[in-house]
This record gives structure tokens, C-alpha cells and sequence, in this order.
């Protein structure tokens, strides 16, 4: 059995229901990820500019093309300069599905850190960009009521960033 969060013992019953079957999902089947790669390593060299429409576009495109390749509705991706941040720690991402826009569902991300203002690391806005995506496809792919961090929605958001930067999976523990 896979490990639960602790906040799994407050959800309701369907709420439970919802969360074990993310946490099944271990992977997003994209037909063909490394038809993908340049647009995802195109943000590398956005971010570099260091000119926010440009990452923007860039992260626009890649989002675009997951949704064409899934068939799901689209998201608009808003790149944002600086980081929120307050004593909790910096906003890295954000996703509202289209029954909080009133309209298409969001991702915002930020590129540069609260503190010292500095572009975000590639890896890491990567990161962050598909798990905000990883979000949209738990709605509108896999048709979840909610979306849940399980180990399953890492899991997806794992492979999702291997496939999409064409690495190999890591090989498996021994168990």
C-alpha cells in the first residue's frame, strides 16, 4: 500500500476515494514527449533573457502542445516577475481551473526568487511549470473531483519532466 499523507485522515470519504485513485496515476502518457523536448528546453533559453513575455510564450507553447497531444482544454500559462513570498516561505506556482477564472483555467509561475530577485533555475521553473500542468491534467485528463499531492501526482510530475527533457527513468531500488 502506498504511503498517505498525514492530511488523509481529514478528507471525507469521497475525498479518500478521489485520493487513492491519484495516487494509482503514476504517469501521463503523452503520445510523443520528444516531439516535446525542444519546446521544454526552450524555456531555458527564455528564462536566460531573462525577459518575462519571452518565457512566457515559451512555457505558453509547451502547455499548448501537452493539451493538443491529450486532447484536453486549454490553460493559459501567465509568467510573473518576483515571487510572492510572506513568512510561509514564496509562491513558486499557481493553478485555478476554469470554475475559479470564470473562464479557461490558469497557471501563473513566477521566474525570479522573493529574495534576491534572481531567474529561478531552469530545472526548477520546469518543475514548477508542470506541476502546476500536472494540476490541470488531474481536472481535465484524468477527471479527478480534486487534485491531491500524492505520491502518485509526484510520480506523474517526475516522469512528465523526464519524458518531456528525453531522460532516461532512473534505474529501480532494490527493494
Amino acid at each position: 500500500m502506498p504511503r498517505r499523507f498525514a492530511y488523509y485522515d481529514t478528507l471525507s470519504t469521497e475525498s479518500r476515494r478521489t485520493y487513492r485513485k491519484s495516487d494509482r496515476i503514476v504517469r501521463v502518457e503523452l503520445p510523443d514527449a520528444a516531439g516535446l523536448e525542444a519546446r521544454a528546453r526552450a524555456i531555458d533559453a527564455a528564462l536566460a533573457s531573462g525577459e518575462r513575455a519571452q518565457v512566457e510564450r515559451a512555457c505558453q507553447a509547451l502547455v499548448d502542445g501537452i493539451n493538443r497531444q491529450l486532447g484536453t482544454p486549454p490553460v493559459r500559462v501567465r509568467v510573473m516577475e518576483r515571487r510572492p513570498a510572506d513568512a510561509g516561505g514564496e509562491l513558486q506556482g499557481l493553478y485555478e481551473p476554469d470554475e475559479v477564472t470564470g473562464g479557461i483555467a490558469r497557471i501563473t509561475v513566477w521566474m525570479r526568487t522573493a529574495r534576491k530577485e534572481q531567474i529561478v533555475k531552469f530545472r526548477t521553473f520546469l518543475r514548477t511549470l508542470l506541476h502546476e500542468v500536472c494540476h490541470h491534467l488531474d481536472y481535465e485528463h484524468y477527471e479527478l473531483d480534486e487534485t491531491f499531492h500524492t505520491e502518485g501526482f509526484y510520480a506523474r510530475e517526475s516522469s512528465l519532466m523526464r519524458d518531456l527533457l528525453g531522460e532516461a527513468k532512473p534505474p529501480a531500488l532494490p527493494s
